[in-house]
């Protein structure tokens, strides 16, 4: 359903994009995850058809972003991660507005715009003024209004960004309910247990580069050879996380008073000479094992990685 390849785009000698090429499947739930500067925002711009690539191609539904504007426009909805609210409109009118801008007959729009607020629970504030809402409900509004003309495709940059966790919820069990109604979801977040929860399938970006993809469970194992292995130890944890973070090949990704956790490179070998290393420095180990990474420790290997953060 969206299909991004080599996209190039730069700002100055600011290099946001750098060959960028990323498949989502139609119907799929996609999170894309990176850092700040990553170029997620620039990726779903160009997607939105808001910006121009250097170079590459963007489709939707075999729609060219820059050919086709027009016709990429009509398959999405765009959630931005700041946006606006007209001051002095109700929430149906605000709705209403958008609905007269996608050309939409006039009858229907109540039954239109009263299933909307159904479906992201605001249908008690359909008379109340946009501005006074809170912010979680500011995104729930900006939700329903990226579906006024029933888009196959949402593209949501940081649709959570600021809410509370009650907010955050929300958003969540409607973008499941957006994914059970077979439309195609791409999503960035700083929340990556969330993402874990919500997405089929998850990227990671860095540098303006895609650096691994796919269903959550491939990319939690991903890592370019390095293994997540977490140590305990009867006492000195302290002192141990301060020893590993010294060792070649090792890079710590945690402690607290009784373990540690490392990034290993390399395979059993290694995890069997890091284990003498440990016991001959004079550390109590109670438990050395490689464990399962989560979202956010698969995230912090592979980017690491990429930069030479590993040792």
């Amino acid at each position: 359903m969206i299909s991004i390849q080599g996209l190039t785009k730069r700002f100055g000698r600011t290099v946001a994009l750098d060959g960028f090429s990323l498949e989502v499947e139609k119907g799929s739930v996609f999170g894309l995850i990176g850092p700040n500067g990553a170029g997620k925002t620039t990726a779903m711009s160009i997607l939105a058809t808001l910006m121009l690539p250097d170079s590459g191609a963007a489709l939707v539904g075999g729609r060219d972003a820059v050919a086709d504007p027009a016709g990429v426009r009509a398959q999405i909805g765009y959630m931005p991660d700041f946006f606006g609210v007209y001051d002095g409109l109700m929430v149906y009118e605000y709705l209403d507005f958008f609905a007269s801008a996608y050309h939409l007959p006039v009858a229907g729009r109540d039954r239109l715009i009263d299933g909307l607020l159904e479906l992201v629970n605001l249908e008690d504030k359909k008379d109340f003024f946009v501005d006074l809402l809170s912010r979680g409900m500011k995104q729930r509004l900006a939700l329903a209004r990226c579906l006024v003309h029933d888009p196959g495709v949402l593209i949501l940059d940081e649709p959570a960004s600021g809410l509370d966790p009650r907010a955050r919820a929300e958003i969540k069990e409607i973008i499941r309910q957006l994914g059970r109604m077979g439309k195609t979801v791409l999503i960035s977040s700083h929340i990556l247990p969330e993402l874990a929860e919500l997405c089929d399938q998850v990227a990671i970006m860095e540098n303006g580069r895609l650096v691994v993809s796919g269903a959550v469970e491939e990319v939690t194992a991903a890592g370019a050879g390095s293994r997540l292995i977490n140590i305990e130890v009867l006492d000195r944890a302290g002192d141990l996380a301060a020893w590993l973070a010294g060792r070649e090949g090792v890079s710590l990704a945690g402690s607290d008073g009784r373990s540690a956790k490392v990034f290993l490179r390399g395979g059993g070998d290694g995890q069997a000479a890091l284990l003498r290393e440990i016991i001959a420095a004079g550390y109590a180990v109670t438990q050395y094992q490689e464990v399962r990474r989560n979202l956010e420790e698969a995230f912090m290997a592979v980017t690491g990685e990429v930069n030479g953060g590993e040792k």
